[in-house]
């Protein structure tokens, strides 16, 4: 046989097609995980105006400096809840931000929003850099405020640089003197000053009904404003007025689409559907082994009706089923999975069954659980369908594994 026929019948081999096949799979498995964690994945250094960017106009510094001064500190992905009542929320909106977006978020206080201000593009010599090139009207600016914010409120621009040195409107001296260009500040009946220039206007206020807070210049908390040690003091200062003693700061991201969304191919990657996934992608694998090589001959089906304890138990569920009370066990399965949580956290034994429920509701409000056991005990008592058991099922397993292995 002749090299070129050789080479043109192992270009076809089983063993070669076999890891095309491999490696054409393990590529589509690549490509569906990284799809369903793209967000989270996204380093964030593009030079917008969040918290995970580096550039100038962005907020990336503000969050390593206030951990390094031991301030907690969350990047938000994700939909908030009550827990989030005792942090400082900050919104870092762009122009293209809706108005609604931002209303759906601060009903949670304290919140502050930055109002956006530079024009900017990106700058070529350096990956996540910008370069400013001119800064936005105070209409465009003021367009991302909700309707309750924007009523008669007003965006002053100062042309030029100056020093700018801060107080209290009482007089008391605020952070360090600062150079800031173009300076902004805010006005209008609906807003107290929280924090005013040396003439009087106001670069911090505070909604009169909402109790929301507005910075109208990003310059004193964004990257540019931490390069001196004064502008440093300073955005640290106007955090620590607006953050409750000990609670955490948390930036929010999802205005800048790092949102973690909810899909169907992250619920399959993710437990208690992970397993079933690993069994599918299992299956498919010895189904393709199977096609393509038989290992002995078929085997015999096994027995219709299972004997022993399996037997025991199917006849049991079967038994059940007929008589439609799937939905009467979710009660003593809740009961099951609060023994089973109080023995894995070491909850004190002598507790009755009402002070057990409340230990393990602060201990859930503690560790940011999303529900309580309360709340699930209760809708175990209400399911009056074998789809209400699943669900309240699931959803005590997740509270399950929230509390006794820490998921985020």
């Amino acid at each position: 046989m002749s090299r070129t026929s050789r080479a043109a019948s192992g270009a076809f081999s089983p063993v070669t097609m076999i890891v095309v096949l491999v490696i054409g799979v393990l590529a589509l498995g690549g490509v569906g995980i990284l799809s369903a964690y793209s967000p989270e994945l996204k380093s964030g250094d593009d030079g917008g105006g969040h918290a995970l960017s580096k550039a100038s106009t962005g907020f990336g510094a503000l969050p390593v400096l206030l951990r390094n001064l031991g301030v907690p500190v969350v990047l938000n992905r994700g939909v908030l809840t009550d827990a989030s009542d005792d942090s400082l929320l900050v919104l870092t909106p762009s122009v293209q931000t809706r108005p609604n977006q931002i209303d759906d978020i601060i009903h949670y206080s304290p919140t502050l929003i930055v109002l956006p201000k530079w024009t900017s593009a990106p700058d070529a010599n350096h990956e996540g850099w910008v370069k400013t090139l001119n800064t936005f009207s105070a209409k465009s600016t003021l367009q991302v405020l909700p309707e309750d914010l924007l009523k008669d409120t007003t965006l002053i621009d100062k042309e030029g640089r100056g020093t700018v040195s801060l107080r209290r409107p009482d007089g008391t001296p605020f952070g360090k003197p600062v150079q800031i260009e173009a300076l902004r500040t805010i006005g209008g009946d609906a807003w107290i000053p929280v924090v005013v220039t040396q003439r009087g206007e106001a670069v911090l206020a505070m909604h009169r009904e909402t109790r929301t807070y507005v910075l109208a210049d990003s310059d004193l908390l964004d990257t540019s404003a931490l390069k001196s040690t004064a502008g440093a003091r300073t955005a640290v200062d106007l955090i620590e007025i607006l953050r409750p003693d000990g609670s955490p700061v948390m930036f929010d991201l999802t205005l800048h689409g790092f949102q973690r969304t909810r899909s169907l191919l992250r619920l399959m990657l993710e437990p208690p559907l992970l397993g079933l996934t690993l069994i599918l992608a299992a299956m498919a694998v010895l189904a393709g082994f199977q096609a393509a090589v038989r290992f002995g001959p078929a085997r015999d089906h096994a027995r219709v009706i299972a004997l022993g304890k399996r037997g025991l138990a199917d006849n049991t569920a079967g038994l059940v089923r007929l008589a439609k009370r799937e939905h009467h066990m979710a009660a003593p399965y809740a009961l099951l999975i609060r023994a089973a949580v109080a023995r894995a956290i070491g909850a004190p034994r002598n507790l009755s069954d009402d002070e057990l429920n409340a230990f393990l509701d602060r201990v859930s409000r503690t560790t940011g659980s999303n529900t309580t056991y309360s709340a699930l005990a209760e809708r175990a008592k209400a399911a009056k369908t074998p789809g209400d058991l699943m669900q309240v099922a699931g959803d005590l397993y997740r509270w399950n594994q929230e509390l006794t292995r820490a998921r985020q």
